[in-house]
């Protein structure tokens, strides 16, 4: 079946998702975060999109970005063959690390671009990580700081061409409580650690769960496999059920 053709934005900006094939985790460290935040930086410059938002969760990174001369599908062709090879040489892995296909949004009015841009910054709140201000992997305090790294004039214009009063109302904007859902995030399907118990023992014809650990390699990488091509199962799940450091279960 044909690839449905993607939705064009008449003001050339796009809501971003780049999500790990099989939603494992796209980030190990802080040192992959700084990779890929550097990766984007750099194709930034020397493409010349412009980047206005950004968020790095564990398995998938949200962007909002206006593309230039260059076609969004290229551009996000290179920054994602970049950071893959860096991450597969690094964890000595091979294949693809990224979904196929890159989830996009336009971005058509100002009102849409207020509510993603929350709807990015407050992830890691949602997540129950930590605050947007103490969260080191978002755009959200670059909209703060003097010096920037993204293209902030355009969204703090909007509020105000004071820009402290700008700061404020973006300060406000952010924290204002709220139900935003963008993009296909809505209709995402999680299964509770109990179910996924229950599907080891299926697949391993086992007692309890701490079988797997005296199961032959083989075997154990066959159960983990499968967990991995199940909808709504995490990596950082299976690692949590089986007690199976997740960079192993990455390789496989």
């Amino acid at each position: 079946m044909p690839r449905v053709a993607r939705e064009k934005s008449s003001t050339g900006i796009y809501h971003i998702m780049l999500r790990g094939i099989n939603r494992q985790d796209i980030f190990e460290d802080d040192e992959d975060r700084e990779r890929f935040i550097g990766t984007i930086l750099r194709y930034k410059k020397e493409i010349g999109f412009q980047l206005y938002a950004y968020c790095l969760m564990n398995n998938h990174v949200h962007l909002i970005i206006r593309e230039n001369d260059m076609e969004l599908s290229k551009t996000m062709k290179r920054i994602g063959t970049s950071y893959a090879s860096y991450f597969n040489y690094k964890y000595g892995r091979s294949g693809h690390l990224f979904q196929d296909r890159y989830n996009s949004e336009a971005v058509e009015n100002d009102s849409y671009l207020y509510l993603v841009i929350r709807y990015i910054h407050q992830n890691p709140v949602k997540a129950g990580i930590c605050s947007m201000e103490d969260y080191k992997w978002s755009s959200y305090n670059c909209y703060l700081d003097e010096g920037s790294t993204i293209d902030k004039d355009l969204f703090l214009d909007i509020f105000d061409s004071d820009r402290k009063l700008a700061i404020d109302k973006y300060i406000a904007l952010m924290n204002e409580p709220n139900n935003d859902i963008c993009m296909e995030l809505s209709n995402r399907v999680r299964l509770t650690d109990e179910k996924v118990r229950e599907m080891i023992k299926v697949f391993g014809e086992l007692d309890s769960i701490s079988d797997m650990h005296s199961l032959d390699e083989k075997r154990r990488v066959e159960i983990l496999r499968n967990l991995k091509e199940i909808q709504g199962v995490s990596v950082l799940q299976i690692s949590r059920v089986t007690g199976i450091h997740r960079t192993k279960i990455n390789k496989l």
